[in-house]
């Protein structure tokens, strides 16, 4: 009984360690302005490349992950209102973060040494240990339909952040949203692809919870 609270701290401190890690090489890889430009391309300033930073489904999604499984290590049954929000947010997130870079990113990247190692944990390696850290250790029950919708407003503000500071300065942090380059329509209907994607998720999420063994069921018992 002991043995399952242990792995579950194990796994989650192992979780935010890496997302912590990957975080740190890419802000340290913004800041020096790595990868650099492509040739004729103009470099922007320290300060524009690190509000592009912060700007990143992928960067605010990993950083939920790191909030979210800190808790975890600490206390694997963790609750609450907000946390269960956060929690829901960070598997959704995080799983389709790696699902969108793999289909639709990773083609168009060549990337290599430290950038690459960056991308690779930051779409790949925290998306799968949080997906499977939930999986084995949830913590479960939490999620109910309440917070399938509240869990919704983290992307969808995000997407209108983004259209928005977009439609300003001209920046947007994916070519599948560049309303310049795509256009208004085919962006509108990406955008309401993503909602559903994010909303199906969330639902499997909701669905797994109730049907998924509850967990860290023994300590539960211990702590009665």
């Amino acid at each position: 009984m002991v043995t399952t609270w242990t792995a579950a701290r194990v796994w989650h401190g192992v979780t935010a360690l890496a997302a912590a890690l990957a975080l740190l090489l890419q802000l340290v890889l913004v800041v020096l302005g790595l990868p650099a430009p492509a040739a004729g391309d103009a470099a922007p300033g320290v300060a524009a490349r690190l509000f592009h930073f912060v700007s990143y489904f992928t960067v605010l999604s990993n950083l939920l992950v790191l909030v979210t499984t800190v808790r975890a290590a600490r206390q694997p049954d963790a609750d609450g209102p907000v946390y269960r929000v956060l929690r829901l947010d960070a598997v959704v997130a995080i799983t389709v973060t790696g699902l969108v870079h793999f289909f639709l990113l990773r083609p168009l990247e060549h990337l290599s040494g430290w950038p690459y190692l960056a991308d690779k944990m930051l779409h790949m390696v925290v998306p799968g240990l949080a997906l499977l850290g939930w999986l084995l250790f949830g913590p479960r029950p939490r999620v109910r339909f309440r917070t399938v919708l509240l869990g919704l407003v983290y992307p969808v503000g995000w997407l209108v952040y983004t259209l928005v500071v977009g439609a300003v300065s001209g920046w947007y942090p994916y070519p599948f949203i560049d309303v310049g380059e795509r256009g208004g329509g085919p962006v509108a209907v990406t955008c309401v692809l993503l909602a559903l994607l994010v909303f199906a998720f969330s639902l499997l999420m909701w669905l797994g919870d109730r049907g998924l063994r509850r967990v860290p069921a023994a300590v539960q018992v211990l702590r009665r």
